[in-house]
């Protein structure tokens, strides 16, 4: 039976959500910004830098499949909360480590707690918001996210300038505790419980070719965004020659303009359909990703910096939706855990890895080329996706 809902569309519930998620992404990319410092202070190689989002990656992809162990014996609204407070205090430890190895344990856990998010995040919005409403109320979720990518660098830069990369690191996770407490006592999560992993939903969902589509449109979706925004400092300094307080002033700025893509990315996606939005968005993606790697320049690198920022945040908004209008409730957490584990792992943690170790060997421009290539020769396989409509249970 569908839960009784007040309002059609809660505005306030909805920017707790987003204000919870904005600092959850933050933890998991803070380091992007920090990485030309790091780099020299613990003396790592571009590979090696690439690779420490992996760690990342993979304890984001043990949380998503865990979550649901933790929503189950408590429930969404505390679920969200301990993954704000914990992954705070992880963070705070992070900056206080020397040993690189350390670090990468420390890196599971913000990744473990990241990955608590989603699931809980996606049942309380589906469950306090009409269905027809739910394309407009994702991308208004995704300004968590996308403000992330705005204010990490700027606010990381800012932070530089009168401390250390390790205190900036304790600020940002100082202020995802206090996030936590505030969506606790503020919050109107769901206060149901979600359902415990069953071995029956997770063969039910992945038995669904749409998943395994749906694993390839999110491993684009993060691969195009996260993995190439946490290289892209080093990118601009080491390749492109720019200043660091530059490079990473200009990667927040293009991420604004994917804020303003982001609003009409609702109104297309619920105008015109999500089948067709998602080719529309994925051809946008893939081109400017190539042409990233292929042209270089004073004026044209930031021009296309913009505008492939613009078109992977609308990326995510349509993905979803059609996640949610693919799966019934039933089987929603479950799909969003396995699509999203798959997802993050090879596009959040194999890409930057990737990118980082190609360009050590080749170049970063030639990493994007190759990207923009591939995520291009992928749209048949979304042209086949079946798209059936669900009722909310």
């Amino acid at each position: 039976m569908a839960t009784p809902r007040t309002f059609s569309f809660p505005l306030m519930p909805l920017f707790l959500l987003v204000g919870i998620f904005y600092l959850n992404f933050v933890s998991r990319v803070a380091l992007a910004p920090l990485l030309p410092v790091m780099e020299k202070d613990l003396g790592l190689g571009h590979g090696e830098a690439g690779s420490l989002f992996f760690f990342i990656a993979f304890g984001y992809g043990i949380g998503l499949l865990g979550s649901g162990f933790v929503s189950s014996r408590l429930n969404h609204r505390v679920t969200i909360t301990i993954s704000g407070i914990m992954g705070g205090l992880t963070l705070i430890l992070i900056s206080q480590l020397n040993s690189v190895s350390g670090m990468r344990i420390g890196l599971v856990l913000i990744g473990v707690f990241a990955g608590f998010y989603l699931p809980s995040g996606i049942a309380t919005l589906t469950e306090l918001i009409s269905q027809e409403h739910w394309g407009k109320a994702m991308a208004i979720h995704e300004l968590g996210p996308n403000l992330g990518f705005i204010t990490a660098p700027l606010l990381s830069e800012f932070l530089l300038n009168f401390f250390t990369w390790r205190f900036t690191l304790a600020i940002l996770g100082a202020s995802a505790v206090l996030m936590g407490f505030l969506f606790f006592g503020l919050g109107r999560g769901s206060k149901n419980r979600g359902d415990p992993p069953r071995l029956q939903s997770f063969r039910k969902v992945m038995s669904n070719l749409s998943c395994w589509v749906m694993a390839s449109f999110f491993t684009i979706a993060i691969g195009s965004s996260i993995g190439i925004y946490t290289m892209m400092p080093l990118f601009l300094v080491s390749e492109m020659g720019m200043d660091r307080g530059w490079a990473n002033t200009l990667i927040g700025l293009s991420r604004s303009f994917g804020i303003v893509v982001l609003f009409f990315s609702g109104l297309i996606i619920d105008r015109v359909g999500s089948k067709q939005t998602m080719v529309l968005f994925l051809s946008a993606t893939g081109t400017f990703t190539l042409l990233l790697g292929a042209i270089q320049g004073a004026v044209i690198t930031p021009v296309l910096i913009f505008f492939q920022a613009a078109a992977t945040a609308c990326l995510f908004p349509v993905g979803f939706t059609i996640l949610s209008v693919i799966f019934p409730s039933r089987f929603r957490t479950a799909a969003v855990s396995v699509v999203i584990f798959i997802g993050f792992l090879f596009g959040g943690g194999t890409v930057p890895t990737g990118i980082g170790y190609w360009a050590e060997a080749f170049s970063f421009s030639s990493a994007f080329s190759l990207l923009g290539l591939i995520f291009l020769a992928m749209l048949p396989l979304f042209l086949r996706l079946r798209i059936h409509l669900h009722p909310p249970a």
